[in-house]
């Protein structure tokens, strides 16, 4: 007989064998799931749609880290002792996200090894990501940043895509806001970037596998 074939690791299925403490949260387009300052006292799983991480400034300028899709936890510092959120989040379209208490969180990471793993990686990954949004900002130029986190959005190089994926409707003032730069500026990028064959927006944004170029381009 053949060896049995894995099954497909699925936090999701994990994640409901956390008994109380969770919460399923159905949270409207706009909607804040928690704001800096506020107590950390709790893991978020989205298990659809998007949410936003920003930062806000003292004299009340947003600065975009992250935009999260189905499948991504946040707000898991407050894991490593953070008392209060150091950054907002938010949801960019209607979504559906898990809500676990910290100590829940904590209890079930103890129980499910898998899970631990699971999480470790992920971790592990936002890390790196992190770390290459930073040189990115040193280093690159605008165009090749919005073309990197483009790609990002399009979860490029994740499950081996074969098709052109779209990415989440997401504001041009937003993508400026991640990228460092105005709005034209990204006007501009974009229809670049369309004229080029690189990506193709009429309503909703296809981004197409030879936006790489630009990205790796020296």
């Amino acid at each position: 007989m053949g060896r049995k074939r894995a099954m497909p690791f699925d936090p999701k299925t994990f994640l409901t064998k956390v008994n109380g403490g969770k919460k399923i949260l159905r949270c409207r387009k706009k909607q804040i799931l928690f704001s800096q300052g506020d107590a950390a006292d709790s893991v978020f799983y989205i298990l659809g749609g998007n949410v936003k991480l920003a930062v806000l400034s003292r004299r009340g300028k947003e600065a975009v880290i992250s935009i999260l899709g189905k499948g991504e936890f946040f707000g898991e510092a407050c894991l490593t002792g953070q008392l209060v959120r150091t950054i907002a989040a938010t949801a960019l379209a209607d979504s559906t996200i898990m809500r676990v208490d910290k100590d829940a969180m904590i209890r079930v990471l103890h129980d499910e090894p898998t899970l631990t793993d699971f999480f470790m990686s992920h971790l592990l990954s936002r890390n790196i990501q992190i770390e290459e949004a930073l040189v990115d900002q040193l280093f690159n130029s605008s165009e090749k940043r919005l073309a990197r986190i483009l790609l990002l959005l399009a979860h490029f190089g994740k499950k081996r895509q074969v098709v052109e994926p779209t990415i989440p409707k997401i504001s041009q003032e937003t993508l400026a806001d991640m990228v460092g730069t105005t709005r034209s500026r990204v006007s501009f990028f974009l229809n670049k970037f369309r004229k080029l064959g690189f990506i193709d927006y009429n309503g909703s944004l296809r981004i197409r596998s030879s936006l790489l170029n630009i990205v790796l381009l020296d």
